[in-house]
């Protein structure tokens, strides 16, 4: 029998990964270059046949080998790929990931260790349990933070969860809030009309009744209406806020909504996946107050955070709320394991398998501390804020507002939604630029989502030219 391949683990692991690389690195050139822009153009039939032309029988009977494979399978990816890097690709909160932590996540793959008990992931949990504790001081302040530097996590202190993006953050958020409750009747989910989507499919998950929404006759959650909502609504209640919507980038004005919660009695969960990038801005984060009156906080550093899938968090004011995630399976976390001091890492996730997503946000953060996280989040809210002002000027654009975080909504004047439309799908299927969609205030409108720090004048411009080029045909 043939030697079976190597493996990326211990100490052989780097000298076999080494050529491997090299061949990666090489792939994703060649697939970039030979696009050419923010995403192969044909549209879907056309990316798809090309697909199978370059790699062939996905389950060949005989392998190619490992270079030929990866040589093969990364370059045709490459070369069908929507790359967040380019300038142009501006349409999701899909943000082109740090060289650095795309390195850090290499070496995540390559232990490969697995975040559901201590003796799968000796280093990686207590790793988990530095930054998440420190994140989670981020975002609920300095109360008691010194105690927990050096005793992490005790009780009665802030804590977070990582989570595979807002999404499972923001179903996390409802499921506590769930448990929490329980004995006082089924719990009503109250968000604004502009909340994200996850919210209200937790609430079918769950088995929760709908959700209440409340108008956001400006874009975000109207306290005033909250209020109203809120006061003849029996049971327990949970209103879910928006910093940093998907639509628009808005903020919904939280204090006054944190307000209206005491006054009710109602729990308050913010879902700030977009916006808690703020929170390293020395001079933005105060649009985020009121963030430490919610009892969770989900937050999304695959957004303003510049990491690869995923990077999401669940951060949790008081962590008696998370007892209801514990769970024994005897080969995992036995009880005298964990009496005899072997942390229990079941109750940290509904997953099982858990990658150790904080090694990359660990190096980034470690890299480039507070002041290099908040000037890229300035750097791409000026970006934005900068454009905002180019299409205010320009009498061939209607802009919808001056944007709150990094996200521009604009359209060409006098276009009817269907022209707006056909010009997004025609720039995509020229493979030329990529741009999002919003439908606000009755209208749809194209959206510009700038996290690309790199992005220079010069590239806006010249996506406004694209647009220009395709109105009026």
């Amino acid at each position: 029998m043939s030697n079976p391949p190597p493996l990326a683990g211990g100490t052989q692991g780097p000298q076999a990964l080494r050529p491997l690389l090299d061949t990666v690195l090489d792939a994703l050139h060649d697939g970039a270059t030979a696009r050419g822009g923010p995403l192969p153009a044909g549209g879907p039939h056309t990316v798809t046949a090309r697909l199978r032309e370059l790699t062939g029988d996905p389950l060949p009977h005989h392998g190619t080998g490992p270079d030929t494979a990866l040589r093969t399978l990364v370059q045709a990816l490459a070369e069908g790929a929507a790359d967040p890097a380019d300038p142009l690709c501006a349409a999701h909160l899909h943000c082109p990931p740090l060289a650095l932590a795309t390195a850090a996540d290499l070496a995540a793959s390559a232990l490969n260790p697995s975040m559901d008990s201590w003796d799968q992931a000796p280093a990686a949990s207590a790793l988990e349990t530095l930054v998440t504790d420190a994140l989670a001081h981020e975002v609920y302040g300095d109360t008691g933070h010194a105690a927990r530097r050096a005793h992490p996590g005790p009780p009665g202190h802030p804590q977070a969860l990582v989570t595979t993006g807002g999404t499972e953050a923001n179903q996390l958020a409802v499921l506590l809030a769930r448990e929490a409750h329980a004995s006082q009747g089924p719990l009503q989910l109250i968000t604004g009309a502009g909340a994200h989507h996850s919210l209200p499919r937790a609430a079918w998950l769950l088995g929760l009744p709908d959700p209440v929404t409340v108008p956001a006759p400006t874009g975000t959650l109207d306290p005033a209406a909250l209020d109203e909502a809120l006061t003849d609504l029996p049971g327990p209640k949970l209103v879910a806020a928006t910093a940093g919507s998907t639509d628009a980038g808005l903020i919904d004005p939280l204090p006054e909504i944190a307000d209206v919660c005491e006054h009710h009695g109602a729990r308050l969960h913010i879902d700030a996946a977009y916006g808690a990038g703020l929170l390293f801005s020395p001079t933005r984060r105060t649009q985020l107050t009121g963030l430490d009156r919610a009892a969770t906080v989900a937050l999304d550093l695959h957004k303003l955070g510049w990491q690869p899938v995923a990077a999401g968090l669940l951060a949790v004011r008081d962590p008696a709320d998370l007892a209801p995630l514990t769970h024994r399976a005897d080969y995992l976390n036995a009880d005298d394991d964990t009496e005899a001091g072997l942390p229990d890492l079941l109750g940290r996730s509904l997953r099982t398998t858990r990658r150790p997503d904080i090694l990359k946000i660990a190096v980034t953060l470690k890299a480039l501390g507070r002041t290099g996280l908040g000037a890229l989040v300035d750097q791409v809210c000026d970006q934005a804020q900068q454009f905002a002002a180019t299409l205010h000027a320009h009498p061939g654009f209607d802009l919808y507002d001056t944007p709150t975080l990094s996200t521009v909504l604009f359209r060409p004047h006098g276009a009817p939604d269907e022209r707006v439309a056909h010009i997004r799908r025609t720039l995509l299927t020229q493979g030329r630029a990529v741009l999002g969609r919003a439908r606000i205030d009755g209208r749809l409108w194209l959206k510009a989502t700038l996290l690309n720090p790199h992005t220079q004048p010069g590239d806006l411009a010249q996506l406004l030219k694209l647009v220009e080029g395709n109105t009026s045909r």
